[in-house]
């Protein structure tokens, strides 16, 4: 997602970079990880105000837990993969296979679905990884958005399966 820097209700400087939020009235409308260029933003609305207190609080303890009210978003498809990977417990992983399999599809669609997913973290599409290797993330195969899933990773504890 490539969002315009207005349209962020807030953004959060993180470990790993800057963690934009942006709202639709009484819901998440999408979350970006950016670089640390970014810059921070001050909350504009109490939703977002909410969802920075939960982020900081999960970065500060990986078990705390992000339960944030999601604008309806994605194909049925998609919103049947990230039903799976929100699903995957902290501190664990699934392969792109294993979820194609268990929704009668191939790798490569799961794939898209992660990557194409507005709410990491909430949902966390960074437990997904390839059957040998960390894989992509966010529509990305390397750089900052892979120095991201890894740094999530080790946060929750080393992503086993």
């Amino acid at each position: 997602m490539h969002a315009a820097a207005s349209d962020f209700a807030a953004r959060l400087r993180t470990p790993f970079g800057v963690v934009g939020v942006r709202t639709a009235g009484d819901a998440i409308a999408g979350i970006d990880y950016l670089p640390p260029a970014a810059g921070e933003l001050a909350p504009r609305d109490r939703l977002a105000a909410a969802a920075c207190r939960q982020i900081e609080r999960y970065l500060a303890d990986p078990d705390a837990p992000l339960d944030l009210p999601l604008q309806r978003a994605g194909t049925d498809f998609q919103r049947r993969v990230w039903s799976r990977i929100a699903a995957i417990p902290r501190g664990r992983t699934r392969a792109y296979g294993e979820l194609a399999r268990e929704l009668g599809s191939s790798a490569r669609p799961v794939g898209q679905a992660c990557g194409a997913n507005p709410f990491p973290l909430v949902i966390p599409c960074h437990r997904v990884v390839a059957a040998a290797g960390i894989g992509g993330f966010a529509h990305h195969a390397a750089g900052f958005h892979i120095a991201v899933k890894r740094w999530l990773l080790a946060h929750e504890g080393g992503g086993r399966r």
